[in-house]
């Protein structure tokens, strides 16, 4: 049970560190445009890995 609430919030975490280190330049990725897209997508692989 404790796995669904840490890994999203890992997930989310490495999302920023991504978007903050690698990012996009041009501003037209769809994800890594935005900080927001990034934590989400973030935390959406992070449940999907801990099921």
């Amino acid at each position: 049970m404790i796995k669904y609430i840490i890994a999203p919030i890992i997930g989310g975490s490495l999302g920023y560190l991504y978007y903050k280190k690698i990012g996009c330049a041009s501003g037209t990725c769809p994800i890594t445009s935005n900080p927001y897209a990034s934590i989400i997508y973030g935390s959406i692989m992070g449940l999907l890995f801990a099921s």
